[in-house]
């Protein structure tokens, strides 16, 4: 039976890559790349980079092939749900024509599978409508909020309290009562504002763990013009920015 290997690489860094991964990588006869443009050609090239520096066997192949965009008009969830069927019949396309039976296939995935990226619930789509046969297994990575955490030398939950993951579209609705430490993901940049009048702390960090990363910390009433502006020069730059933060309200007195 063939078989597909769900692969994090972690948040940018080669050097992110556990053994468990690199154990992993040099199974795989074929490695599934969706290009996503020439604008994030970096995010293609990191997965080249890790191939060639961990694998001892250079006999894998690379297939790569353009992968769907998400409609950005109308209503997110059913934008979201549309665009996992296009990669669902772009997947199947690939297992059947590309990865011979008896074969091991393999998707890099930024960060870990299972945070805020889509590879298992297409997989768990295509095997419950019966569109491709094949085993599958996940080999986590370090996600971009370790990464983040790590880079700030700081600890993301204070001292017996939760830590809440959202995204900015969530955070613009405002933290949910009694949390008081978030980490935001995907923000297209309109959820820094959300919380700009309050006494929040902000760790943030662009790029992390590549020789682009950026840092920034401190009150967010402080820092979000800065942080904007630097959003702003470095989409401008390289056409694509992937950051994360970290927010905590400030304890009261």
């Amino acid at each position: 039976m063939k078989k597909v290997l769900v692969i994090g690489i972690g948040a940018g860094n080669p050097d992110y890559i556990t053994i468990q991964a690199v154990k992993a990588l040099n199974t795989v006869d074929v490695f599934f790349f969706l290009d996503k443009g020439e604008e994030k050609r970096d995010l293609a090239d990191l997965r080249r980079t890790i191939c060639e520096r961990f694998i001892e066997d250079k006999s894998y192949r690379i297939v790569e092939v353009p992968g769907p965009v998400r409609d950005q008009a109308g209503d997110y969830k059913s934008g979201v749900h549309a665009w996992h069927r296009e990669k669902a019949q772009i997947f199947t396309t690939l297992i059947a024509n590309d990865l011979p039976e008896g074969g091991v296939g393999a998707f890099l995935v930024w960060g870990d599978p299972s945070l805020y990226d889509s590879t298992l619930r297409v997989i768990d789509q295509m095997l419950a409508q019966g569109a491709a046969t094949f085993e599958y297994e996940i080999i986590p990575g370090i996600t971009a909020v370790q990464a983040l955490a790590a880079e700030h030398k700081i600890a993301l939950n204070p001292i017996g309290e939760p830590v809440h993951i959202t995204t900015g579209r969530r955070l613009m609705e405002g933290l949910p009562d009694k949390v008081d430490t978030a980490v935001v993901m995907l923000d297209n940049g309109a959820g820094l504002r959300a919380l700009a009048d309050e006494n929040v702390e902000i760790y943030w960090g662009a790029y992390l763990g590549t020789p682009d990363q950026i840092l920034m910390s401190g009150k967010l009433s402080e820092c979000v013009d800065a942080i904007e502006e630097a959003r702003a020069e470095e989409r401008a730059k390289k056409g694509w920015i992937m950051d994360t933060y970290l927010l905590r309200r400030a304890p009261k007195t």
